[in-house]
């Protein structure tokens, strides 16, 4: 071979190789709960992902790369949350991930990705403090885009206290690390209105009898209950409250809308609420365009989403992430932080229009405006009148 034709081969194998790694997939984490009482947040959050990866991916990707998931199964356990954590950055190398469901997952799991100086979208867990647990350290990886139990909490206490007059109030809370700080948020919040609460009790995941508890409330002359927990044991409130022949109004965290809650407490569960950032309702161009493309996707039965804020948040995360790389130029983790903290394009999201929604200081998409209240009518969300 002369030398000639040896440098166009040189040449033509580096061009390959510099190709291919041009066109590498962006990885990107999915974690949450697919399975479990948690399952319906989990699966579409999931869903909405793989909805808004398909649309990115259809129209070039970004930075002329695919997005590739990597999902995984987080059953809802923290200690589950962590391997994952560490599988997806030691062996799968992503660049950043979206999901947690759960607060306790999210607190457990995400340390490893600050560590590690790698991007995490919280697109449904609430609790108050996950943006905030590393708030002390130079740098902040975490970020979310649903609505935090604090803006939730004071929803919650004001539809009660101011809107509805209630002065006696019950709290029924799960045992989780979601339960419990939403319960300290919840007291918080009605101390700020120099209430404190007749009743305050908790129960267990996985728990089918909330007589007890009920019992307590009832018998402390609770006018309404609050609550902070997930679907299967908030039907089992509503129904214990239906045994006792107990009827005050219900009102809790966004979980209330989880379709487990909704088709286990059936005509129990009308006239509940609870804050949402999302109602399955197509009342805009780019809503409707997102629901139809999940039933059509996914064909969920009733064509009701399991979980429509969990849909929601879980596609404009993908959006705002693919923003932020788009911006940085790069997929390193330092540099899609900075662009997430200074977004300058707007996004046109389902759940809102994001409008630099972070900044150094504050990692939170979502605030109170945008947040509205849902009702349980007849087996679906409507928006509260």
């Amino acid at each position: 071979m002369n030398f000639k034709l040896k440098l166009l081969v040189a040449g033509l194998a580096l061009g390959f190789a510099a190709s291919s790694q041009a066109a590498d997939p962006i990885k990107i984490g999915v974690s949450g709960p697919f399975t479990g009482g948690s399952a319906p947040m989990g699966v579409s959050m999931r869903d909405g992902v793989k909805l808004a990866v398909a649309d990115i991916n259809a129209k070039g990707g970004v930075l002329g790369r695919q997005i590739q998931l990597v999902e995984r199964d987080d059953e809802a356990k923290p200690e589950r949350g962590v391997q994952i954590a560490q599988e997806l950055i030691n062996k799968e190398k992503v660049v950043a991930t979206v999901g947690y469901i759960n607060t306790g997952v999210a607190l457990a799991s995400q340390r490893f990705y600050q560590d590690a100086k790698i991007p995490v979208m919280n697109n449904v867990a609430t609790g108050s403090i996950i943006t905030k647990q590393f708030a002390d350290q130079p740098e902040n990886y975490i970020f979310r885009n649903s609505a935090n139990d604090q803006i939730q909490s004071h929803m919650i206490v004001k539809e009660a206290v101011d809107n509805r007059k209630f002065k006696k109030v019950a709290i029924l809370a799960d045992s989780t690390n979601y339960g419990q700080l939403g319960r300290e948020d919840l007291e918080k919040a009605l101390a700020e209105k120099s209430l404190k609460a007749v009743a305050v009790e908790k129960y267990n995941i996985k728990d089918v009898d909330m007589t007890a508890q009920l019992l307590k409330a009832k018998q402390a002359g609770a006018e309404v209950v609050l609550t902070y927990g997930i679907g299967p044991e908030l039907a089992q409130i509503a129904n214990g409250m239906e045994k006792l022949g107990w009827k005050v109004p219900l009102i809790g965290s966004w979980t209330l809308s989880m379709a487990n809650f909704i088709d286990n407490a059936g005509k129990n569960g009308n006239g509940t609420r609870m804050p949402q950032t999302f109602i399955q309702d197509p009342n805009t161009p780019k809503r409707k365009a997102f629901i139809d493309a999940y039933i059509k996707a996914y064909n969920p039965p009733q064509g009701r989403m399991p979980s429509p804020v969990s849909a929601a948040q879980g596609y404009d995360s993908i959006y705002l992430l693919a923003a932020a790389i788009k911006q940085a130029g790069s997929t390193d983790g330092p540099k899609v932080k900075a662009a997430l903290e200074n977004l300058s394009e707007k996004i046109d999201g389902v759940v809102t229009t994001y409008a630099k929604p972070y900044s150094k200081d504050d990692h939170e998409a979502i605030n109170a405006d945008i947040t509205v209240f849902g009702e349980v009518k007849d087996g679906k969300v409507v928006l509260a009148k």
